[in-house]
């Protein structure tokens, strides 16, 4: 007889690990964004706002910004690769995934370097500022490197993230010369002039730029998964 014990389990366990971590990053994004609406419902405030406006307002803020967005990229994508940790297949998909992974890499980057001295916060709101803008990057980075699915990431991945961030910006760069009101006060035209914006803005699209670069190159050096 042989023994099935020790060794023999290691790739049983292998092959469970990537359902193991997109489920985490999945749950902990989930979590996180039903956090944060709840926090919205009930009248909280969000980043340095001084009072939360009327909820109908609130909600059409709190989708606004590109934190959830990149957030909600996150899970949808995450949910899919627990379901299937290979999943490919639909073009939309890995243009989904990318996008995700490069926005949320960008959400903490900017949240650590442009967001994060302004904020003062406690309790549940602190607990959603650091699960979306802190563990859910972490997570889908990690995700990402070391269970992928690869080789996912492609010219029309890439034109389907830059194009999502893109979008993004003109819509809330014009939403905000019409209502005075932007997510981020970095964006704020008023406070920082178009001047400012334009090098904020500027800095951050070459940075997603870069990240889509790296991401693409990751997909191809590293040992396809799975």
């Amino acid at each position: 007889m042989t023994s099935t014990s020790g060794p023999a389990r290691l790739p049983r366990r292998l092959a469970r690990l990537p359902r193991v971590l997109h489920t985490l990053t999945a749950v902990v994004a989930t979590a996180a964004l039903v956090l944060q609406l709840v926090l919205v419902l009930t009248g909280a405030a969000v980043l340095d706002e001084a009072s939360a406006p009327p909820l109908g307002l609130a909600l059409l803020r709190f989708v606004a910004y590109f934190t959830i967005q990149s957030n909600v990229l996150v899970a949808v994508a995450s949910w899919t690769l627990v379901r299937d940790p290979a999943r490919d297949g639909l073009r939309w998909w890995r243009g989904l995934r990318l996008a995700g992974l490069v926005g949320i890499t960008v959400t903490g980057v900017v949240h650590f370097l442009l967001l994060r001295p302004l904020l003062h916060l406690q309790g549940a709101s602190w607990l959603a500022d650091k699960a979306l803008h802190v563990a859910v990057p972490v997570l889908a980075l990690l995700a990402f490197v070391a269970v992928g699915p690869r080789p996912r990431v492609d010219r029309r991945a890439v034109g389907v993230a830059v194009g999502w961030a893109v979008a993004w910006l003109v819509v809330t760069l014009t939403y905000g010369r019409l209502t005075g009101w932007v997510p981020y006060p970095f964006l704020d035209v008023d406070e920082n002039g178009w001047g400012g914006v334009a090098v904020v803005c500027a800095g951050i699209t070459v940075f997603f730029l870069a990240l889509c670069a790296l991401a693409a190159l990751v997909d191809r050096r590293l040992r396809p998964r799975p």
